[in-house]
């Protein structure tokens, strides 16, 4: 097989390797069988088309136009001329499945399902992949960059899978990077990648990868080797710094595009709720997720909220990206909540099912203290706890002390204007947004006085004035076509209530933002709280300065109106409290939540319903989460450095064998017979002394870089396989080693002349050192290299047999050690019984 031929086979092994990071994502994983036999066709057409030749980029379009009518005949054959040409309605087909797969990604936990979406998402993305590793690697002839697309397919994986991947995945991934190096220089063992401008002729390289000019690796081929490192070094730390949310918003389902969180200072990505907060109030059967107990005085102000979702492009509202941090012992005070409100503290010990998996911690707003384990974190702008990596709501226990915000009328009225920062950042709308919407809240709020004024016109015009009908049957939607669609047709559920009501709020400037959650729940016969799937829920909270962010019930017939926009009674008049207007909703009843709400498969695997809620005492602070990414991080580098240890002493030695700084007796570490004046210390060389030869006398230093040299070359022999033998004289020990080691022509005689510089100082009556000693070893390792097989190689290159060097260096050192304490501990002892022996004498 060609050098290309052999490329290309190793990149098409090194994609498939990576991409299994991708089999837990989807179940059931036959996809990748079709991704293998689409990347194969995709590498045996470059295969072919390499050989016509037709130039580089235009082998790369040929390939990328294959892989498309291969796509195009496995996903969109129907809208197809002929089944494999694609036309308009070919790509029209592949945005639907994408926009299907995208929401697939968002409504599915892992693993997801194998929806056509889903397939396309993975399978072509691993065709991309393999393209660019194969034009890099092969076409190109750039093996090391190629790793770059390599580790994207890796840490995409990884990140998806909330950092929770085998290390056989990323052993695997490696692997197949390290089998491409490899097979990229074949015959250039050192060199880890490719030169990226300006190669070297094959005249002037060595089989190493040196420069028999200058005997040194090339500037391009320590590039490659740093980015061979590099990659293979964030393929590994990434994943185990960055984790991802990897459970669904509500009920189990997955995340939206671009969900994720960062450990130790990360980030949180924007979630849509959409598809799965609808899915779930159409649910036939109201299953259980929370169940929890409370020392508030009523239910109705028991919201469990989830997230806020603070940015509205105009396509949808999505939550920000934003920092999270350690959770605090107590958390901060609520944003812009003055002492003068009105506050009652109360604890709240929930229970989440076993079935609900999800990675946002539902709460009641706003939370306090929150005690619970595993490894959490906290973003303080939205005051929620988002699971780290793998981390899920599934059967955890925890328990929240929270406040019962209680703003009179006047308070709110009399709010001064928001922080400048807050304002801006909370009143953007799109400029795409109807003007309608902007003129039907000035119509609906005409008159009003302040913003409390407005916002509470808001709310009786959506959830009894207006004549708005809930339905949940409403095609969903969040933009701003959705949200002028709803003010004509005034039908729809929480979501176009909640976010057509905070999008007005902020054309009237009222900073506005919506929460996602559940309602209170209903209460049971045991005076524990049940909360359903039906119970998931979205309100709009608007900010007002001296009470901080508020929450408004705009949906009828759901949730419950806060008092502080219900008609009070008037001053002087009866003290009852005041009635829930016509279309707001009313406590619940006490209910018991039915057997036959979780399917029968479940129950039997215990995994309906929530357990009892129990209290949950606050964990001590600690750094657990980064704690452990550490110790991780420490252990790996250790164990990489241990397994390092033969390798990196077989490189320093060379450089400073090879650089001429030596010590110790030189003539025995090259395996030559000592003479007696030899010194423990120094030199084993002493040509000092004045021969009359003038400026030609060799010194001790010149000699010892000769035998330093010849003991290099010895090494090197030995790493391939050719065991040293001491009773030879150099020139035998030359001979041995050219018949061995099968060199021929330039390294050969490199090893002859080395010998009789070895020679020169060692016998002759003038001594001279020898020339060229740097440059004949690197030619002869070279040389040697080229005559061995690849496992030879490689344990040349990771377990040099010379290291063995390394071991008797250290024993030798640990009994030089022991004697000397030997030595000093006989002494101690005679000073010892000299100072006893005159006690026995006056005894």
């Amino acid at each position: 097989m060609s050098g290309r031929g052999r490329l290309a086979v190793c990149a098409f092994a090194a994609t498939l390797m990576a991409a299994g990071a991708l089999l837990p994502l989807v179940d059931p994983p036959n996809w990748m069988f079709q991704a293998a036999f689409l990347l194969a066709i995709q590498t045996g057409v470059g295969a072919l088309t390499r050989r016509v030749p037709l130039a580089r980029p235009l082998t790369v379009a040929v390939q990328a136009l294959v892989t498309l009518l291969a796509l195009t005949l496995v996903f969109a054959r129907g809208q197809a001329f002929l089944g494999v040409l694609p036309g308009p309605d070919s790509f029209a087909r592949f945005g639907e499945l994408l926009r299907a797969g995208a929401d697939d990604v968002g409504r599915y936990a892992i693993p997801a399902p194998g929806t056509d979406g889903i397939r396309l998402m993975v399978i072509g993305g691993v065709l991309v992949i393999g393209l660019a590793v194969d034009a890099l690697a092969v076409t190109f002839r750039s093996a090391a960059p190629a790793g770059l697309p390599l580790l994207a397919l890796y840490s995409v994986a990884a990140g998806l899978s909330g950092g929770g991947t085998s290390w056989l995945w990323f052993l695997l991934a490696a692997s197949g990077y390290l089998v491409l190096l490899l097979a990229e220089g074949r015959d250039r063992l050192s060199q880890w990648g490719r030169v990226f401008g300006g190669a070297t002729t094959a005249r002037k390289r060595s089989a190493g990868g040196f420069d028999r000019s200058e005997g040194r690796p090339q500037a391009p081929v320590r590039a490659g080797r740093r980015i061979g490192v590099l990659a293979l070094g964030v393929a590994l730390v990434v994943p185990a710094a960055l984790p991802a949310l990897d459970g669904g918003l509500i009920g189990g389902v997955g995340n939206g595009p671009g969900g994720g969180i960062g450990g130790g200072g990360g980030t949180i990505s924007a979630v849509n709720p959409l598809v799965s907060l609808q899915d779930n109030l159409n649910q036939p059967q109201n299953r259980e997720v929370l169940r929890y107990r409370s020392n508030a005085p009523a239910n109705q102000d028991m919201y469990l909220r989830i997230l806020a979702l603070d940015r509205f492009d105009g396509t949808s509202w999505r939550s920000s990206e934003r920092k999270v941090t350690n959770v605090p012992e107590r958390l901060p005070e609520p944003t812009g909540l003055s002492p003068a409100v009105q506050v009652t503290e109360v604890r709240t010990n929930l229970s989440a099912a076993g079935s609900y998996k999800q990675n946002w911690l539902p709460m009641p707003y706003p939370a306090t203290t929150v005690a619970i384990d595993g490894r959490w974190r906290y973003e303080p702008a939205g005051r929620t706890l988002v699971g780290d990596r793998d981390q899920t709501t599934a059967g955890v226990q925890y328990s929240v002390n929270s406040l019962i915000v209680k703003p009179t009328q006047e308070q709110l009225a009399a709010a001064s204007p928001a922080p400048a920062a807050l304002l801006h950042e909370y009143t953007r709308v799109p400029e795409a947004l109807p003007d309608d919407v902007r003129q039907t809240a000035l119509t609906v709020t005409k008159g009003a006085a302040n913003d409390y004024e407005r916002a509470k016109k808001l709310e009786d015009w959506f959830s009894v004035d207006g004549g708005f009908t809930y339905n949940t049957d409403v095609r969903s939607g969040t933009g701003v076509t959705a949200i002028s669609r709803f003010l004509k047709q005034k039908e729809g559920f929480c979501v176009h209530f909640s976010f057509s009501m905070a999008a007005m709020a902020r054309t009237l400037g009222i900073p506005a933002r919506v929460a996602v959650g559940f309602q209170p729940g209903a209460t049971q016969s045991d005076g524990t709280v049940s909360v359903g799937l039906r119970d998931a829920h979205a309100w709009p909270e608007l900010y007002f300065e001296g009470v901080g962010w508020t929450r408004f019930e705009p949906t009828p017939s759901r949730g419950f109106r806060p008092e502080y926009t219900q008609e009070q009674t008037p001053v002087g008049g009866p003290s009852d409290p005041a009635q829930p207007e016509a279309g707001a909703s009313v406590a619940p009843e006490q209910s018991e939540r039915p057997q036959d709400a979780c399917p029968r498969q479940e129950r039997q695997l215990g995994q309906c319903g929530a357990a009892e809620p129990r209290d949950v005492q606050p964990p001590q602070a600690d750094d657990s989460s980064v704690g452990t990414v550490l110790l991780t991080a420490f252990g790996i580098v250790a164990g990489l450095l241990l397994l390092s240890v033969p390798l990196l002493w077989r490189v320093v030695t060379r450089s400073r064998r090879l650089a001429g700084s030596v010590r110790g007796p030189v003539k025995e570490e090259a395996g030559l017979p000592s003479s007696g004046a030899d010194s423990p210390g120094g030199p084993a060389v002493n040509l000092d002394a004045d021969d009359g030869a003038g400026a030609g006398r060799t010194t001790a230093a010149e000699a010892g870089r000769t035998l330093a040299a010849w003991q290099e070359v010895t090494d090197s022999a030995w790493d391939v396989g050719i065991l040293p033998d001491d009773s030879l004289t150099p020139r035998k020990a030359a001979a041995r080693i050219v018949r061995l080691g099968k060199l021929e022509d330039e390294p050969a005689a490199a090893v002859h002349r080395m010998a009789r510089s070895v020679e020169q100082v060692l016998y002759a009556r003038v001594p001279r050192s020898g020339t060229g000693l740097r440059e004949d070893a690197r030619r002869i390792q070279a040389g040697l290299i080229d005559g061995v097989g690849f496992w030879t190689r490689m344990r040349a290159l990771l377990l040099p047999r010379s290291s063995v060097r390394f071991v008797w260096a250290l024993t030798e050192r640990w009994s030089a050690v022991t004697d000397r304490w030997n030595v000093r501990r006989l002494r101690l002892d005679r000073w010892a019984q000299t100072l006893r022996r005159p006690s026995r004498q006056r005894g």
